[in-house]
């Protein structure tokens, strides 16, 4: 063999050349087409305090805390997409990435504004308001836990993305995600009530998503090749206290995970020591366990063909050795004839409490109805069958046709299965403008919802052109329309003339 016939060199691949050659691409097409300059000028345009954004966390979070006492999951998430407070938190990471110091300060003056006036706007909401009652949508923002760290994480992560390469609109989930208001909401519910456990564990959930969301965008833009002016020992600095507040943070999520955990499998034995203690022929309510007292209370129900007098005393016994801790149990035994008998009861006392949570709910919604029409409750008809409530609306004080409509949009967001009627009371009928040949299509709908509310037909008197075209709009709607001609510009009311 000659040596035109040996084999060419083959090129040798190392670990140190691959992450060079990795690097390289990062640079040139990552990093390399993001516009540095524009991502930081339209962040710091975005964490300026202007009246803008004190206005939309106002109303961020005014409806936050509403749709927290009402327990409405739509409403709370409409709060999330109003909310402008994403804006400098990821200022903050920006302006630590890049060493910008007066623009950290200019960031968090915003967010502690924005802060601020959210907490004591919800807390004025929640002192006036007649319902205080801690609903599972504030409960669910009071034990925050790794999990909650973890969100923040992804959440934050997406977003700095988003904003690095001018995909704004990515924000929208990212807001949803992190739900940066509604622990700011139930802060100030804490606050109005001196609930100071509520108070503490929303503070700390807030405290969380904000530190995450701050420290991870600064990762992002480090890696995206924003540089600051800090020296590399300052720079070292600076990222070991990012590290160590990440950890500081884990540290109590990861204990208040831990609890969560070992109360659901503490749920789990309870239910499983009863069972086995009455074997397989009884049946047995959901035990009810109060875990933060002391001793622990656990109450339940049990259906059995032979009564135990020691039951109780056994089972305390047992479930303070498999729980390691003091248990206070209430067990109340009904004696049935057969496993049959037992079913049937334990059927029967679950249509029971189903049936008293659906009284409850239903007397709820009858008074958040009666709230909002300014009567009495009962001058709201309920047809609980049916799901449908109704009331009349007393005249309120400075209250329009669009006022009335947006309270019976807002009790119907939070009870979507029901059929929510507010009748608004006969007042005048907004006016209809019209433009290239149509009418104001928003006017046009609050006259048609006004007129379907109290059975009365319209009467509109204008053009003829404009009066047909109205009339035929409406008529689509199913109202009855009377018109009459006249000169512009349209006018609408009640027509009276069937009384």
């Amino acid at each position: 063999m000659n040596d035109t016939d040996a084999a060419p060199p083959q090129p040798e691949f190392s670990f140190s050349a691959v992450i060079f050659s990795w690097r390289r691409w990062w640079s040139d097409a990552v990093v390399g087409t993001v516009d540095q300059q524009a991502v930081i000028a339209r962040r710091r345009v975005e964490c300026n305090l202007s009246a803008r954004y004190l206005f939309m966390t106002a109303m961020s979070a005014g409806i936050a805390v509403l749709g927290l006492l009402l327990s409405s999951p739509a409403v709370v998430i409409g709060a999330m997409l109003l909310s402008p407070l994403m804006d400098p938190i990821i200022g903050l990471g920006f302006a630590l990435a890049i060493g910008d110091y007066r623009w950290l300060r200019k960031a968090a003056r915003s967010l502690a504004w924005g802060s601020v006036m959210a907490i004591g706007f919800c807390a004025l909401i929640v002192f006036l308001s007649p319902l205080k009652d801690i609903t599972t949508e504030i409960a669910a923002r009071t034990r925050p836990n790794l999990f909650d760290l973890l969100v923040a994480l992804f959440s934050s992560l997406a977003g700095a993305y988003a904003l690095i390469r001018g995909r704004e609109g990515t924000i929208v989930g990212v807001a949803i995600a992190t739900a940066l208001m509604p622990p700011l909401a139930v802060i100030g519910y804490g606050l109005a009530t001196f609930n100071w456990t509520v108070f503490w564990g929303a503070l700390f959930l807030y405290g969380t998503n904000l530190v995450t969301i701050a420290l991870v965008a600064t990762l992002m833009a480090w890696l995206y090749g924003f540089r600051s002016n800090l020296t590399d020992r300052q720079t070292r600095l600076q990222n070991a206290i990012i590290v160590l507040v990440f950890v500081v943070l884990a540290i109590p999520l990861y204990f208040s995970l831990t609890q969560i955990v070992w109360e659901a499998n503490a749920a789990r034995q309870v239910r499983g020591e009863l069972s086995s203690l009455f074997g397989t022929t009884s049946r047995l309510s959901q035990p009810e366990i109060e875990f933060d007292r002391e001793p622990m209370r656990v109450s339940a129900f049990v259906w059995t063909t032979e009564l135990k007098e020691d039951a109780e005393t056994r089972a305390e016994a047992s479930l303070e050795r498999l729980l390691g801790a003091p248990v206070d149990l209430e067990l109340q035994q009904f004696l049935v004839r057969d496993e049959a008998s037992a079913e049937a009861a334990q059927i029967a006392s679950a249509k029971a409490q189903e049936e008293a949570a659906a009284s409850d709910r239903i007397d709820d919604l009858a008074q958040r109805l009666a709230l909002a029409a300014g009567v009495p409750d009962s001058e709201v008809v309920v047809d609980g069958q049916r799901r449908r409530a109704m009331v009349r609306a007393r005249r309120l004080e400075g209250a329009t046709l669009a006022t009335y409509r947006a309270l019976e949009r807002r009790i119907a967001a939070s009870e979507p299965n029901w059929k929510i009627e507010l009748i608004p009371p006969m007042g005048g009928l907004p006016e209809v403008p019209f433009a290239d040949g149509e009418p104001d299509p928003v006017a046009l709908a609050l006259i048609a919802w006004a007129s379907q509310r109290s059975g009365v037909p319209v009467l509109l008197v204008g053009p003829e052109e404009q009066t047909a075209r109205a009339a035929a709009l409406l008529g689509e709607r199913g109202v009855a329309v009377k018109t009459e001609l006249a000169a512009a510009p349209l006018r609408a009311s009640w027509d009276s003339s069937g009384d």
